[in-house]
């Protein structure tokens, strides 16, 4: 990690972070994104950049960000390798917001002053799009159209230590735990912070220990990723659902959006539930510091043997800052370390 320095630019999506490197400082080979990924998880070298990054006093416990890399092939823009604290994931919807946007504002991307740009980006989930408006010369809005989502499993009784958690697994480029937090005795507020995150750790482990969140068709993207703990907040916008969340991912890291790729998980239970559909309703989603998704259904499908829909989730980035990361030889503290 002695190197002359480390560019990244910096976003957030609805309050959360992501850091992207355009130039990753060590190799990251792979005949695919996927591939890539799978290389990266057992490259100390790509583990060490990430830690370097994501880890204090450079980062902090929930930052996350993301290693462009090549695409698959020429359909694409780009490729991208996700990350957070505890290592590399296979889907980030707010990440490809944010990436659409930076793809548009480096000029990677040509796009018209007032107008829309797709910006198609491979992640190891699979190809998505982060179609990218403008309005003077500026990025007013981003929709970020995800590979197909269906549900997984219902009605999974999982023993927690508020009561047993009544879990719906549903896949959104990664496999997410959908729980209402009432019926946990909870609301989603910066309040019960550290509640939310003891059950949703608890509930990720749980499930990952049974084995019960299989992909059908990619190993590599087995695993419960994240708990989505929700509540209805009434029929204001009726007949659209109007809904608050927070997602608990990894191990213990709060997604301060209202995640990107979990939205797209709960259009595709909402759907199966008949609450959204092609052409409305949709879904007014919100996070727990306020910021805000909306998420369409603008396409169903079929995966194997199971309906899918095609999740469409719309929001805004900024971007907060471009930075150059040193590493001191003489550093004791790298690559870093992480509290919670």
């Amino acid at each position: 990690m002695s190197t002359p320095g480390i560019a990244t630019t910096d976003y957030h999506t609805a309050g959360e972070p992501f850091r992207i490197v355009a130039e990753p400082p060590v190799p990251l080979p792979g005949d695919s994104v996927a591939d890539r990924r799978a290389r990266a998880l057992a490259d100390p070298a790509a583990q060490g950049l990430r830690r370097l990054l994501c880890s204090e006093p450079r980062g902090h416990a929930d930052m996350y960000g993301g290693f462009v890399v090549p695409p698959d092939d020429d359909g694409a823009h780009l490729g991208v390798l996700f990350w957070h604290k505890d290592g590399f994931s296979t889907a980030c919807g707010h990440g490809t917001i944010a990436l659409g946007a930076w793809a548009v504002d480096t000029g990677l991307v040509a796009a018209p002053d007032d107008g829309t740009a797709d910006v198609v980006v491979d992640v190891p989930s699979g190809r998505v799009t982060a179609r990218v408006h403008r309005a003077g010369g500026r990025t007013v809005g981003v929709d970020f159209v995800n590979v197909p989502g269906y549900v997984l499993a219902r009605d999974l009784l999982v023993p927690t230590t508020r009561g047993a958690a009544s879990v719906t697994l549903a896949y959104g480029g990664a496999i997410y735990a959908s729980v209402d937090a009432t019926s946990l005795g909870l609301t989603v507020e910066p309040a019960r912070y550290a509640d939310l995150i003891a059950v949703g750790r608890e509930i990720k482990q749980a499930l990952d220990a049974d084995g019960v969140a299989v992909h059908p068709g990619d190993p590599r993207l087995s695993g419960v990723y994240g708990t989505i703990l929700h509540e209805d907040l009434g029929a204001g916008r009726a007949p659209d659902v109007h809904q608050r969340n927070v997602t608990v991912f990894a191990d213990g890291q709060v997604d301060r959006s209202p995640c990107g790729s979990g939205t797209a998980a709960r259009l595709a239970v909402l759907a199966e539930d008949g609450r959204v559909g092609v052409g409305g309703p949709v879904l007014h989603h919100e996070s727990i510091v306020g910021s805000s998704f909306t998420g369409a259904v603008v396409g169903t499908t079929r995966v194997g043997d199971r309906a899918a829909v095609v999740p469409q989730v719309s929001g805004t980035t900024y971007r907060t800052g471009e930075h150059r990361f040193v590493v001191d030889p003489a550093d004791p503290l790298v690559p870093g370390f992480v509290l919670r």
